[in-house]
């Protein structure tokens, strides 16, 4: 790679460029890892909208966080079972044949990952819904409070505003 320096001398740079500082993984260990992160990860557009077609979704969603946090806001229908409480209760609440998906606050939290841990420990199969409470209400879907049901507008930075998905 050839650059112009600020004396305006040319000569090859020594520079890395950052991305590619690390080489890209082979084709086959990238789909390998993108596959098993499928397996492990789901979506708050598609936890929503697997919800919201109504009848049994196959899956339980747990909200893992505080009691004050879950009063704040929660996935309508999810099961409240703070992360400390899971060794514990989690087998008297929970039907191991039936995939439960854990979230916590959101992207900056890993408590549905500790969560989906805790769960995968006691044989439960788990996923981990990306984003967390946070992106669900940025998303625009209905939460439920200690006071009652609510929407915001879905933020354009998170979802599209005229379409019914991002289409991804």
């Amino acid at each position: 790679m050839t650059a112009t320096t600020e004396a305006g001398v040319t000569g090859t740079s020594t520079a890395v460029n950052p991305v590619l500082r690390i080489a890209p993984a082979s084709p086959a260990a990238a789909a390998a890892y993108f596959g098993a992160s499928l397996a492990f990860h789901a979506d708050v557009s598609d936890v929503a909208a697997a919800l919201a077609a109504g009848g049994d979704p196959g899956f339980l969603v747990l909200d893992s966080r505080s009691t004050e946090s879950w009063d704040q806001g929660h996935v309508p229908g999810a099961i409240h079972l703070p992360t400390a409480l899971i060794p514990e209760q989690a087998e008297q609440l929970l039907d191991k044949s039936v995939p439960v998906v854990t979230y916590c606050w959101g992207p900056g939290c890993n408590g549905a990952t500790r969560a989906a841990l805790a769960l995968a420990e006691l044989g439960f199969q788990v996923k981990e819904m990306l984003g967390g409470f946070e992106y669900w209400a940025r998303e625009g879907f209905e939460f439920e409070t200690w006071e009652g049901r609510e929407r915001r507008t879905a933020d354009p930075l998170t979802a599209p505003l005229d379409a019914a998905h991002c289409g991804c």
